[in-house]
């Protein structure tokens, strides 16, 4: 697993350097509105992603009969979400705060993701078979869909479209980023769930089905609700 651990730690190099550029650039200047001096919002971040990375990660673990701790990307948003929702409703915060965190989370998806190719069967991150020409065998003689390279180009494919609006001051892609990353993020990961073979609890639905589910259901209300507040200013 040493390869995945590389590729960590690159996707958080990665993230926090487009963060920095994004950040020096000035695109999101006027609408980054995060509490940055207020150290109880990335406390609850933190330990909301923390928790619900290893929540869900852990119990789609237990699911397929393999017991051990285990983390989840998709379950690190939902967490984050929940947490961040809760400080800003106990604090007063309103609109979005998310905005410095969209390219870079979607870099660092993109680049952990070539990290779960590569680490291959022992990260439990890759497809069902397929007869497609470019189905991947990981090593027990079985094509499979890399869907970790699904989910990467997916990822890859928003943060080139979200980069240019930003980059050329569209205010809607200012105001409304993380939401649309939260729906973007949902709606391709939804899909990929169902060329994976991961245990399901609801038809062919599985955890992340779920937590997808909630999270596009998430981003249509902030969405909406994020539009109305600014146009009550």
């Amino acid at each position: 697993m040493l390869i995945h651990t590389c590729f960590d730690v690159l996707a958080w190099i990665s993230g926090a350097l487009m963060g920095v550029f994004v950040s020096r650039m000035g695109w999101l200047a006027s609408r980054a509105r995060t509490p940055m001096r207020d150290p109880g919002y990335f406390i609850a971040l933190g330990l909301g992603a923390i928790g619900g990375a290893l929540l869900f990660g852990s119990l789609n673990m237990g699911l397929a009969g393999r017991w051990v701790l285990g983390h989840s990307i998709a379950g690190a948003i939902a967490g984050g979400v929940v947490a961040v929702e809760a400080f800003k409703l106990a604090t007063g915060i309103k609109g979005s705060t998310g905005a410095q965190f969209v390219a870079p989370l979607a870099t660092g998806i993109a680049v952990g993701r070539l990290g779960c190719f590569f680490a291959g069967l022992p990260d439990f991150t890759y497809g069902t078979p397929t007869s497609l020409p470019w189905g991947v065998d990981f090593g027990d003689g079985i094509a499979r869909h890399p869907v970790q390279l699904y989910e990467s180009a997916a990822m890859a494919l928003f943060l080139i479209v979200y980069m240019r609006e930003i980059a050329h001051g569209s205010e809607f892609f200012r105001a409304q980023g993380f939401y649309l990353f939260v729906g973007w993020y949902a709606c391709q990961r939804f899909l990929w769930e169902f060329i994976k073979p991961y245990p399901t609890i609801l038809g062919p639905f599985n955890v992340f089905h779920a937590i997808c589910i909630v999270l596009f259901g998430y981003s249509l209300f902030m969405l909406r609700r994020n539009h109305e507040l600014r146009a009550a200013v």
